[in-house]
């Protein structure tokens, strides 16, 4: 008798660490800017990085635009070409609100030139 009561003591922790909920992996944090960084060393560190999906590229465009998979980040890496190139900017979205941070690597006034573009869309909406 004392063995399978013994025995049964042994089998409950067994079997509630079974029970258990196995942990969530940590979510995924895109990285963010650091405009001490040289553009392209941040530039290939931010495509580099998971969950990200690259927006089709439409021609004529001196721009790319990444995506986190969960759409809670963007970025906008600029090519030769385009207003204050180089520049890098990210927006995040949280609780409603859209936030652009950036790097002007270049021409000063084309990023205020692009940081407005990308303002302008965040109020955009599809009719």
């Amino acid at each position: 008798m004392r063995r399978a009561t013994a025995l049964l003591l042994l089998l409950i922790p067994v079997s509630l660490c079974a029970c258990a909920p196995k942990p969530q992996p940590p979510a995924f944090a895109p990285i963010t800017l650091d405009c001490a960084m040289p553009f392209d060393v941040q530039s290939a560190k931010i495509t580099a990085q998971p969950h990200l999906l690259p927006a089709s590229h439409a021609p004529g465009e001196p721009y790319f635009f990444y995506s986190t998979d969960d759409g809670r980040a963007s970025y906008l890496i600029t090519e030769k070409g385009a207003p204050g190139h180089p520049a890098i900017m990210m927006q995040t979205a949280a609780g409603g609100q859209v936030k652009t941070v950036g790097c002007a690597y270049g021409d000063k006034k084309g990023y205020n030139q692009l940081l407005a573009y990308l303002d302008s869309l965040k109020t955009w909406t599809r009719r």
